[in-house]
């Protein structure tokens, strides 16, 4: 009996939502196991708003439905989360981003975090407040691979920093110091690579064959007119300082890319001959991961990339079961299944 109820209550509901002609059609209940899953459901229930409030009329002994004081934290709740959803699928999604990608993520969840806590209403500033607080104090001291790699996209350099670590810090003595810190540190990881590259290039063979050498000398010893003045030119001419790549990198302006796609990889791959040794250093900064695994795995409970029968092999061979899976995803342009699909069930009305 209670079965009949609740498919009767469903079709109700159903016939509810086609006369709001709503495009959604099911809804979606929290997963324990998943944090993200909380923002899903509750972002999909605002959009059954209307067919909440029209089904309490229907049905006088409905008792669930919220009220517009219960809506109204769940509008508030859900852009909160919204933004923190958007910075995880960002920082530890599945294709894993270069590093440029980072701290616009961080400045975005530090400005509404700030812009929430300043709400005139008590229940967003007690849920904001220990998050803010938690926040400031993992950020108070500079994160300097995000730092170095924004300065390191193209379409940014020394802006990104520059107004993101305002809003970060607030503090502009404790700004100008992070920012003090990334140029040297970026300049002092330039020289490193820089003294690698000369380290690595080959020693120039010289021909110490007679006969050249002999020929060398008597070609010195003829100075012509023209030479002679050549000489007192260079004497008087004060030759420019030869700049850094990483200097005429930042000298010049940003790069703006004429598709919304674009990758800082790629960039520098093209510009690895005029930037031969920033180049690499690039690479290697983007390449950096700030995070080891993807969000849904960092969140759930469930399924793990490696399941417990093949928990036990070597590092060596779950390396190369994961990494070989990527290339040949990536070789075939083959997706994997997306798992929020697969939470998303119809939920059993308490109606």
């Amino acid at each position: 009996m209670d079965l009949l109820n609740r498919i009767h209550r469903r079709k109700a509901f159903c016939d509810v939502v086609e006369q709001k002609r709503l495009k959604e059609r099911k809804l979606i209940i929290d997963c324990p196991t998943r944090w993200n899953s909380t923002f899903n459901m509750l972002s999909t229930a605002l959009k059954f708003k209307i067919a909440f409030a029209a089904y309490k009329e229907r049905e006088p002994h409905y008792n669930h439905a919220p009220s517009l004081e219960e809506w109204n934290k769940v509008e508030k709740v859900c852009k909160l989360l919204e933004v923190f959803n958007g910075a995880t699928h960002v920082i530890s999604g599945s294709e894993y981003p270069t590093a440029n990608l980072y701290l616009a993520e961080v400045w975005k969840v530090k400005q509404i975090l700030d812009k929430t806590h300043e709400d005139e209403d008590l229940f967003v500033k007690e849920m904001v407040g220990p998050m803010k607080i938690k926040f400031d104090k993992y950020w108070g001291e500079c994160n300097m691979l995000m730092a170095i790699a924004s300065v390191l996209d193209p379409r940014c350099k020394f802006h990104m920093v520059r107004i993101c670590f305002p809003l970060i810090y607030k503090s502009k003595e404790v700004v100008d110091e992070n920012i003090k810190k990334v140029i040297s540190s970026l300049e002092e990881l330039y020289d490193e690579y820089l003294a690698l590259s000369l380290e690595e290039s080959p020693s120039p063979i010289v021909n110490l064959d007679s006969n050249n050498l002999s020929s060398s000398q008597e070609n010195a010893a003829i100075i012509t007119g023209f030479d002679e003045i050549l000489s007192i030119l260079r004497k008087n001419e004060t030759a420019p300082p030869v700049k850094s790549e990483l200097q005429d990198y930042l000298d010049e302006g940003i790069y703006v890319p004429k598709t919304k796609s674009f990758c800082a990889l790629d960039w520098w791959r093209n510009n690895s001959m005029k930037y031969k040794i920033l180049s690499k250093m690039a690479v290697d900064v983007l390449a950096i991961p700030i995070s080891t695994v993807a969000s849904e795995s960092t969140f759930s409970a469930g399924g793990r990339v490696i399941d417990e029968f093949r928990s036990k092999l070597n590092e060596e061979s779950v390396e190369a079961l994961i990494c070989g899976g990527d290339w040949f995803r990536h070789k075939y342009n083959v997706k994997k299944k997306s798992k929020v699909d697969k939470q998303e069930i119809q939920i059993t009305l308490k109606i």
